[in-house]
């Protein structure tokens, strides 16, 4: 995962490296399970918070699930990996991908996501 710039936000880390921004809790990160999805040009920082507070509320159930959300600046916009590790053995569930592209997909949420990333011009 990626290296370079880290800032620790109440126990989450924000790593950036370039064009990449990994927001997790545990280092290092990995993705046991995930799905992609690509927005417009957003604010990283905000855009991995708010989609990992979503990712958790929809997931809190799973025993040992930590949400792990990287996101890259593209030259259209940003492509969003969502998902997370597990921090207990055992099987990942089958349709736990998914459940994190229905989120992904969701264009409720991914209003609100932007509404909240959105770049500000000067």
């Amino acid at each position: 995962m990626a290296k370079g710039n880290h800032k620790s936000r109440q126990s989450w880390h924000e790593l950036r490296d370039g064009a990449q921004l990994t927001l997790t809790r545990h280092l290092p990160a990995r993705f046991d399970v995930s799905a992609e999805t690509t927005l417009p040009p957003a604010r990283r920082g905000r855009l991995a918070r708010q989609i990992r507070q979503d990712l958790w509320r929809e997931l809190r159930g799973l025993r040992g699930f930590s949400p792990v959300v990287v996101i890259v600046a593209t030259e259209e916009g940003v492509k969003v990996t969502a998902g997370g590790q597990f921090l207990v053995r055992g099987a990942v569930p089958t349709n736990l991908s998914t459940k994190i592209q229905a989120l992904l997909d969701s264009p409720a949420h991914r209003a609100r996501w932007l509404s909240w990333a959105r770049v500000r011009s000067v």
